[in-house]
Formats: C-alpha cells, sequence, structure tokens
C-alpha cells in the first residue's frame, strides 16, 4: 500500500472509541470512528476502508448484524470485538463473516498483531503458502497455530508474534530490533533473546543446540525450513 492501512472503528464506547483511535493511530495506521452501524454505514458510502473494527453489543443494529448486511456487498476486512467469551458467540460471528474475534479486555498489542496479520492476508498474503515446516513442526501462518509431532504446541501471544515473523523470512537473518518491533515485543533487544530461548524450548530437539532457530552472529535470528 501507499499509505498506510485506513481502518475503521465501530463501537458506541466514546471513551474505547477515543483509546483505540490513539493507540492504532501511533501505531501507524489512519483511523475514522463511528458510534453506531448506521454511522459506519454513511462513512462506508464515501470511504474506501482497509479493515473495520467492530463491537458487537452496539444499540439498534449490533455488529453482527452490521457484518452480516455488509458481506452482501462489501468484501472489507471485519476484526470482531465483544465482551462475550463464549465459543458459540465467536462461531456466530465468524459466519456471519467476520475475519477474526477478539474478546474484551484485550491487550492493545494483540489487537494490532492480529489487524496486521488479516491485512497480510487480504493483501495477497493468501495467494502465498502459508504452511511453514521444519522438523516436526509445522506452522500454519493464516491461522496462527503450530503442530508438532504430539498435536498443537500451545504459544504465548509473543511466541506467536516471533514465531510468524521469522517464518515470512525463512532461511534470512531477522535483526533483534525488527524483531522486537514487529513482534511487538516492550523492553530492550534483551527481552527478543527471552523470547527466543523460550520458543526454542518448545520447537528444538535439544535447545542448547538448536537446528532451526539459529543465531547468527552480529545479524539476529533465522528460522530455518527443511
Amino acid at each position: 500500500m501507499d499509505e498506510n492501512p485506513h481502518i475503521l472503528v465501530v463501537d458506541d464506547d466514546r471513551r474505547l472509541r477515543e483509546l483505540l483511535q490513539k493507540f492504532l493511530s501511533e501505531s501507524g495506521f489512519r483511523v475514522t470512528t463511528a458510534e453506531n452501524a448506521a454511522n459506519a454505514r454513511e462513512k462506508l458510502a464515501s470511504i474506501q476502508f482497509d479493515l473495520l473494527v467492530v463491537d458487537l453489543m452496539m444499540p439498534g443494529e449490533n455488529g453482527l448484524e452490521l457484518t452480516s448486511g455488509l458481506r452482501k456487498t462489501n468484501s472489507v476486512p471485519i476484526l470482531m470485538l465483544t465482551a462475550m467469551a463464549e465459543q458459540q458467540d465467536k462461531i456466530e460471528g465468524l459466519e456471519r463473516g467476520a475475519d477474526d474475534y477478539l474478546t474484551k479486555p484485550f491487550e492493545p498489542r494483540e489487537l494490532v498483531a492480529r489487524i496486521r496479520s488479516i491485512l497480510r492476508r487480504a493483501g495477497g498474503a493468501q495467494s502465498e503458502a502459508t504452511e511453514f515446516r521444519f522438523g516436526k513442526h509445522i506452522y500454519d501462518s493464516e491461522r496462527q497455530l503450530l503442530r508438532g509431532p504430539n498435536g498443537m504446541v500451545s504459544l504465548t501471544g509473543a511466541e506467536v508474534r516471533l514465531l510468524d515473523v521469522l517464518a515470512r523470512s525463512p532461511g534470512k537473518p531477522v535483526s533483534r530490533d525488527a524483531l522486537k518491533d514487529q513482534s511487538l515485543i516492550t523492553g530492550t533487544a534483551r527481552a527478543v533473546d527471552v523470547q527466543v530461548t523460550r520458543l526454542r524450548r518448545k520447537i528444538e530437539p535439544n535447545p542448547k543446540t538448536p537446528r532451526y532457530l539459529q543465531t547468527i552472529r552480529g545479524e539476529g535470528y533465522v528460522l530455518w525450513p527443511d
């Protein structure tokens, strides 16, 4: 994209709208807000957005209704926010056409990571291979899931973002600073080393002599495919 992605935040909570607008703007996005579904439709009629962040519970037309209505004519990616954590609620949101689902309260950095993941897929990443294989592990970059020889591997948010960044550049060293910024890891570059160590324990046969997630002196870290 020539310009930063433009996001429409649709939420009836004024305080949350303002907080999201501030945080997302500071994260490099252009942000417009709408207080309800009707206001969102007005703005969608005149502005082309790259992604919508939509609250599920709104008075009048709720987020589910807005999403299913838009899907009849509009393919804009939608990330749904809700205070309801029931699995059935999530399934209904996805069935109505949402691309992803985030339960309140949430970590703002996770919101940004999910937005960037959706935008990558919408921007053409879906035409690329979504599975990265190393050893007995398969990383699904579209779903951000890691499968090992014994089933799904439980990863923290930081670990999955770190793996996602490295898997996008297989065989190419990524600097600590780049990993820190792209993986949304707080603290110094040393914090990246800590997360790499934790990730190695989950993916390496012998974490002390890593085969796949290696350190390249003076350059950073690299993830090697088979």
